[in-house]
């Protein structure tokens, strides 16, 4: 028996370590970094980066799909919601797929078909999105539905859902209010794979990975850092859009947003009132196009969450120092940054007097716009045990 000798020259980590290098070139250069504070949490966001792509690349199957986390709070992209977690698999148009589960006891579970990756230049439609009203759940929280080619087994049965040309990934998102809510179950098969096994792994297969993680980077980061420049910095400076339906994002979902600049000893007051839209959620994001920490800080708070006045009005008081208020969203340093406020599981339109409004004002003058202050005063131990509660109930949210 002869054996066949083995390249060891050949370059199979190449294709990725070169993305890593020009991709280490956009951060370094890129035109809103202006402190080594902004590069540090830029080059942050490369590494989750790498290892995201990585990972979703290693993980990628056509063949045998399964749900894998598409951005968490180490692996950020595309200014992520802190109260959704994220999943896809990989899916092809003319496969039949099933999903099954059990509903958990968040505020919302929803599907979405996108056709294509999230390329520099587009964003997938949002025509194929909805939400679990639309699908029958037993009386024990289980579901089981069909996504697949067939159109006449859409239109006649509730649990079977027609995948469009072009269908590649199936996106699940869960969202919740209190984050005390528990997730719930989801899990996908091919229904012509099921029983059997993938092919074996082999040396060009993993060339083709890494190759694809590469072009993975690359595509990621160019993508969100332009999506600001599409839909957010054309628009004044420290004001909201009215609420819209969110570009790329679910049938369901309006989404209202803005940028913000706050000087040392400036603030702003944003003023919404309390929607019956199901959820309802404020979050800044960096320039990076990324959630701010909000596990120890409170960069984000929805309807939920948040003091609401006696008047129905919920007043957020963007500053970069404590005022000593419930509804203080804290800056973490970002003199520039992204704001968005998005309704969810809506089944009508969010009219421009449910959005926000912002002023900007001077630090010290706050307590004079907060018309009921006195319901709002928080002192120091009891933000601490409000930061405390963040903490706990997002550990207990990715485990359960």
């Amino acid at each position: 028996m002869t054996t066949t000798p083995i390249s060891r020259t050949v370059d199979v980590t190449g294709p990725f370590t070169d993305a890593i290098t020009q991709a280490q070139t956009l951060i370094a250069n890129a035109d809103f970094a202006l402190t080594e504070a902004d590069l540090a949490e830029g080059f942050d966001y490369l590494a989750g980066s790498i290892a995201a792509t990585l990972q979703l690349a290693r993980a990628r199957s056509r063949t045998h799909p399964g749900f894998v986390t598409s951005t968490g709070p180490t692996t950020k992209i595309g200014l992520d919601n802190p109260d959704t977690l994220y999943l896809h698999a990989d899916i092809e148009p003319n496969a039949t797929y099933r999903v099954w589960g059990r509903r958990g006891s968040t505020t919302d579970l929803s599907f979405q078909v996108l056709r294509g990756d999230y390329t520099p230049s587009e964003v997938p439609g949002g025509d194929d999105a909805f939400d679990d009203r639309r699908i029958p759940i037993n009386s024990h929280g289980t579901f089981e539905i069909t996504f697949g080619p067939d159109l006449s087994a859409a239109s006649a049965r509730d649990d079977y859902f027609a995948l469009g040309d072009g269908a590649s990934m199936l996106a699940v998102r869960e969202v919740y209010s209190d984050w005390s809510q528990r997730r719930g179950e989801i899990a996908i098969e091919r229904v012509d794979t099921v029983g059997s096994a993938p092919a074996d792994l082999d040396l060009a297969r993993v060339q083709r990975r890494y190759a694809t993680a590469g072009k993975m980077l690359l595509a990621r980061l160019n993508t969100w850092f332009n999506f600001p420049k599409w839909f957010y910095l054309d628009e004044p400076v420290n004001t909201f859009t009215p609420p819209r339906l969110t570009p790329g994002g679910l049938s369901t979902q309006y989404s209202s947003v803005g940028h913000f600049r706050l000087l040392p000893g400036e603030a702003m007051i944003i003023t919404v009132p309390k929607s019956a839209a199901p959820y309802q959620g404020f979050q800044l994001g960096s320039m990076w196009y990324i959630s701010l920490d909000y596990v120890n800080h409170q960069t984000s708070l929805n309807s939920a969450q948040a003091q609401v006045d006696r008047d129905g009005m919920i007043r957020l008081v963007l500053a970069h120092d404590n005022p000593g208020v419930a509804n203080w969203i804290e800056t973490t340093g970002h003199e520039v940054g992204i704001m968005q406020f998005r309704w969810q599981r809506t089944d009508v339109p969010i009219p421009p007097e449910q959005g926000p409004t912002a002023q900007v004002v001077d630090a010290g003058d706050i307590a004079d716009h907060l018309p009921y202050l006195d319901d709002n005063r928080l002192d120091p131990a009891g933000w601490a045990a409000r930061i405390a509660l963040r903490q706990r109930g997002f550990a207990e949210r990715m485990l359960g």
